[in-house]
């Protein structure tokens, strides 16, 4: 049996904004609009569908693993957009990044209170 995550939603109070961002640091696209969803597809082929809510949102977490090179573009995006980054799930750790398994790993929030993550290694990989 092949099990493959397809897709998965994510609140947002401004649907628009949320997608936009993530698309912009990502250096993706915001995929056209499909019922009330804004999606935004990640190269594997998973999208995050962004939904927006009145309600509170619980934040969740996203970890994008990308390559040493994307990670520098990236990073770089973050930082130019004056974003504060955190080298720890916790935001115990403001203003670094982290060299878990031997890669490099930064945490950020979007617009919706989302903690969003990237990394270049898969945690545990490192030996």
């Amino acid at each position: 049996m092949t099990v493959q995550l397809n897709h998965t939603i994510v609140a947002a109070h401004d649907k628009h904004a949320s997608a936009r961002f993530l698309a912009d640091i990502l250096g993706l696209s915001v995929s056209p609009r499909y019922g009330p969803f804004v999606p935004v597809a990640i190269p594997n082929g998973v999208t995050l569908d962004y939904m927006d809510t009145n309600d509170e949102i619980t934040p969740q977490h996203y970890a994008f693993l990308v390559s040493e090179d994307d990670f520098d573009t990236i990073f770089a995006r973050i930082r130019e957009a004056g974003l504060t980054y955190w080298a720890d799930p916790f935001h115990h750790r403001p203003g670094e990044i982290n060299r878990n398994d031997g890669g490099r790993g930064a945490y950020f929030d979007d617009p919706g209170g989302h903690r969003l993550e990237i990394l270049t290694r898969p945690y545990g990989s490192g030996g």
